[in-house]
């Protein structure tokens, strides 16, 4: 079943619970874009400040095409953190 979209959707993150310096390493999970029929995450490499700016063990789960999202939440029920809230 999709539901039906009215209005924008607006996706979150928690990075203090899944991201470079969260609790869940998002390379590590993975689970919200498996879950997700659509193309609305993107995991990808982020640049932070610090010692070694290009460090490649910094990574993020970013709700990049929300307007893809057909709100069925479960990105919300696998995410073993509960990092991801969805609004509308």
């Amino acid at each position: 079943m999709i539901a039906v979209r009215k209005g924008k959707t607006k996706i979150t993150i928690d990075y203090s619970k899944c991201g470079p310096d969260g609790v869940m390493d998002p390379r590590e999970c993975t689970k919200c874009l498996k879950q997700c029929d659509r193309p609305v995450f993107h995991l990808h490499h982020v640049i932070v400040d610090g010692d070694d700016p290009w460090d490649p063990s910094y990574w993020q789960v970013t709700p990049v095409y929300t307007s893809q999202c057909t709100r069925c939440m479960r990105c919300i029920e696998v995410c073993p953190v509960n990092a991801i809230s969805v609004s509308w």
